[in-house]
């Protein structure tokens, strides 16, 4: 059984989520419902989530998922008369889009070269990327450092986001391990039995290896910026 704080709790959600595919935010919800603090809001939130009603998309800020709704609130939002308390329904309701605020927490290695390769350095840090920049698949970011990727908007700074793979189309730009020991990004191309690693800047020349020097470690799915 829910109160009718619940019950108006978890319908302001549910219409918030159909509507922008956001999660509504604790001070949006505060007001929503006339509280006094969001304490009040946790404390709902945290029955509902008991109860099965909704629940918290891991790792990620503000992304809540509801899972059924009450059974006397009909497809079209409205909602029938109802008392202090009110019963469920037992079958789930469609899942809803994901929140296109939701930040994803993945892990940071260190520094890549855009430029002669550099130790790509394993590090226990994270950084929190908003989950539209990401597709399917498991990501990393890696820290860029040089200039030679300019021309294709890659810079000095920036954050690249990493899709894991071991495998790339010519063309595609990859994180490559160069000897075992240092990485680097830059567009593949296979010619001659070799591995070309090249450049986005016309100051640097093309890097050729033969294949067994060359380990694919993810290509690139995005970027970002921040700006001083």
């Amino acid at each position: 059984m829910l109160t009718a704080k619940q019950h108006e709790l978890i319908r302001f959600i549910q219409q918030r989520l159909e509507e922008t595919g956001i999660s509504p935010s604790f001070e949006e919800m505060k007001e929503a419902l006339d509280l006094k603090s969001k304490s009040g809001v946790h404390r709902l939130i945290s029955a509902l989530e008991e109860r099965g009603f909704i629940r918290r998309l891991p790792n990620r800020a503000r992304a809540l998922e509801v899972i059924k709704q009450p059974e006397d609130v009909t497809p079209a939002g409205k909602v029938r008369p109802a008392n202090d308390v009110v019963s469920i329904a037992t079958s789930p309701v469609p899942a809803a889009p994901e929140a296109a605020n939701d930040v994803i927490e993945i892990p940071l290695h260190g520094r890549i070269a855009a430029g002669a390769p550099i130790e790509a350095l394993e590090g226990q840090n994270s950084l929190p990327v908003p989950a539209a920049l990401l597709g399917p698949g498991e990501h990393y970011a890696l820290e860029v450092s040089g200039d030679s990727m300019i021309e294709a908007g890659i810079f000095d700074g920036d954050f690249a986001l990493v899709r894991r793979t071991d495998s790339a189309r010519d063309g595609e730009i990859v994180v490559a391990l160069v000897r075992n020991e240092e990485a680097t990004l830059k567009y593949l191309h296979r010619e001659n039995g070799n591995v070309r690693l090249d450049p986005a800047n016309g100051a640097y020349n093309p890097q050729i290896y033969s294949p067994h020097e060359v380990v694919v470690q993810g290509k690139l799915a995005g970027l970002l910026r921040r700006y001083h």
